[in-house]
């Protein structure tokens, strides 16, 4: 765990933007000197940075997801403290440190990956055992691994994930990468259903949509089916739900979003509202929230600094809609 890096008052302190007559999210939330004492907070949720982009190049993907985590934080803990969301229910622990590979040789990226796994999930394992609900920031999708295996280690069952997503991330099991966090997930007993939410038509390739026909757990639900039917978004959002069970994550790839800078960037997609009313009317109990490959800068000088508040309307979102 010597990867995890564990924020002291000061750290959050230094980001907060104090103003005199107002109250900031940054000057309510909570924080600890360890995992052992996470337990002993009365707030809900627990939020970890994941700031790291080695499974996407593994997946030869752009770099760049690496960037979103300092800059979310600080629009998140920005954010009016108020009766909706005071600061109080978050406990900020902090963000993982990972050095890169030697190379970029991808039998090394792929190396490097796993071991990101390995770091991971015993921290997952240890909020869900402390009864707190985390709320992961990447990073690549390839977290999406480590953070099923802790949850499903904490609770000692398979778990169930709906993914809001253009990709399913159902690559082949050859090597560690953002592409095929679930396909391991399912591959080593840790997930059982799993609902995607927005695919896209144009890229999921032949071997993946032949995996979903094969798996009777796996319901995907097609971005381009949504826009021809008459159906309310929301209606399929709440179906879809009905099909998982009691212990159930949520993930949320960017890339779904219009226009949201990201690896996978692109032109169609969900508009941000769209996500937002999905999150802020679910009743569902969900048991962690995943935000992944959103960037504020891509290694192919790509930029966006809206991308930090867009992480930090959907955490703000989900807090309301779960506590």
């Amino acid at each position: 765990m010597e990867a995890l890096k564990i924020y002291t008052a000061s750290d959050i302190a230094s980001i907060t933007n104090c103003r005199e007559g107002e109250v900031k999210i940054g000057e309510k939330v909570q924080y600890t000197s360890s995992l052992e004492e996470i337990s002993q907070s009365n707030a809900p949720f627990v939020l970890i940075g994941i700031p790291e982009d080695i499974g996407v190049r593994a997946n030869q993907g752009i770099a760049g997801a690496a960037s979103a985590w300092q800059p979310a934080l600080k629009a998140l803990l920005n954010i009016q403290s108020t009766s909706f969301f005071t600061g109080e229910e978050l406990l900020v622990l902090g963000h993982f440190e990972f050095s890169n590979p030697e190379t970029d040789n991808l039998e090394h990226l792929q190396q490097k990956v796993s071991e990101i796994d390995d770091a991971i999930f015993p921290v997952i394992q240890k909020v869900i055992e402390a009864g707190k609900t985390p709320i992961v920031i990447g990073g690549g999708h390839n977290n999406a691994y480590p953070i099923i295996k802790g949850v499903s280690l904490a609770t000692k069952t398979p778990i169930d994930v709906v993914n809001i997503d253009a990709h399913a991330d159902l690559r082949p099991t050859n090597g560690r990468h953002s592409g095929n966090g679930f396909s391991y997930a399912i591959k080593d007993g840790f997930l059982t259903r799993y609902g995607i939410f927005g695919l896209h038509q144009n890229y999921n390739n032949n071997s993946i949509l032949q995996a979903i026909d094969l798996n009777r757990h796996i319901y995907p639900v097609f971005f381009d089916d949504l826009l021809k039917s008459d159906q309310p978004i929301l209606s399929a959002w709440n179906n879809l739900l009905t099909k998982t069970g009691q212990v159930t994550g949520l993930e949320l790839d960017l890339d779904c979003i219009e226009n949201v800078l990201s690896s996978a960037m692109s032109p169609t997609g969900f508009h941000l509202n769209e996500i937002r009313k999905l999150i802020l009317t679910t009743t569902k109990k969900l048991t962690y929230l995943h935000v992944c490959e959103g960037a504020v800068a891509l290694t192919n000088g790509r930029q966006d600094q809206n991308t930090a508040k867009t992480i930090a309307y959907i955490i703000s979102d989900f807090i309301k809609s779960q506590k």
